[in-house]
């Protein structure tokens, strides 16, 4: 059977060239459903109060950081959205004296704006490093800050920056998820060529190292909106960003989901083909269900319903 065209951008896969009979059962998830998603490889996680959530958030950062020592040195891969987490860290860090620097902890960013061809620099007012280094790395005390040559963003030697996965361990890469229901920037491909009746196979699109990608229309709307007061303009349509293959060598992986990012809706359709082992490059975040490790965070209060209500 065919698939449907994208609702959203006809000439992209995305969740709307799904199964509609996938669709109609993650409408009717409510929060009973959604904590019963769990299973072996996949924890479901509910937080009461926006400052449990980002503290939470915060502490993984540090648990992992505490396991890093010069002789096995680990690191973090972190997200830009959500960002409330950052500040959190820094101030745990320097609040229990953490020093960073004496542990040999790195630190990986997970994606960065592309401008005609080349990553933004940090005078970008998107700039995802600068974001990084402002909320976070520049708020710790000098004497505890990690390391300059052990922050890793993926500009400039990509091929260096996925062989340093290799080089030191990555005990966790936390995220949140996007509208296109992406983690990083690992979005659904256009619908053209050979993909033009379907969606690259699962086993293809895992196959993916940290590139240069051309980003969906509703990511960049969506960046638009979280990021930029709703200036479209503002925002590039391609960016350099950690792959499957990265993220298969991170040792858990940790979606975050405040509520303001992607949608009722869309948290529950990613968390129930996950569980459900149903991966589809068209919900690239659906792919994780062959992680070994994967947690899903939600805001309780930020859950929502996926009902009619006019506005």
């Amino acid at each position: 059977m065919k698939r449907p065209l994208s609702k959203l951008a006809p000439e992209w896969w995305d969740y709307t060239t799904l199964d509609p009979k996938l669709l109609n059962e993650a409408a009717q998830i409510n929060e009973r459903k959604l904590k019963g998603l769990s299973r072996p490889g996949f924890t479901v996680h509910f937080y009461d109060t926006v400052e449990e959530f980002y503290t939470a958030e915060a502490l993984e950062y540090i648990r992992a950081w505490m396991q890093s020592t010069p002789d096995n040195p680990a690191g973090v891969c972190g997200p830009i959205g959500p960002t409330e987490q950052l500040p959190l860290v820094a101030r745990i860090v320097n609040a229990i004296g953490l020093n960073l620097e004496k542990r040999d902890a790195h630190f990986w960013g997970m994606d960065e704006w592309v401008l005609d061809g080349k990553p933004v620099s940090t005078s970008h007012p998107l700039s995802f490093a600068r974001c990084d280094k402002a909320m976070c790395f520049d708020r710790m005390d000098r004497k505890l800050r990690i390391r300059e040559k052990n922050l890793h963003f993926p500009t400039g030697d990509l091929e260096g920056y996925s062989r340093s996965y290799d080089q030191v361990r990555c005990l966790l890469m936390q995220g949140g998820q996007g509208e296109i229901k992406h983690w990083a920037f690992n979005d659904p491909p256009p619908r053209s060529g050979k993909y033009k009746d379907a969606p690259p196979p699962p086993e293809e699109y895992l196959q993916l190292k940290t590139r240069v990608v051309k980003l969906h229309p509703v990511t960049i709307v969506q960046n638009a909106r979280t990021s930029g007061g709703g200036n479209v303009a503002l925002v590039p349509t391609h960016a350099a960003t950690v792959g499957p293959v990265e993220t298969w060598k991170a040792e858990k992986v940790s979606i975050w989901h405040p509520g303001h990012h992607d949608n009722p809706f869309g948290i529950r359709l990613s968390a129930l083909m996950i569980s459900e082992k149903l991966p589809d490059s068209s919900v690239p975040m659906s792919l994780l269900a062959g992680h070994p490790n994967v947690h899903f965070h939600y805001l309780r209060p930020a859950l929502g319903k996926v009902d009619v209500e006019m506005h």
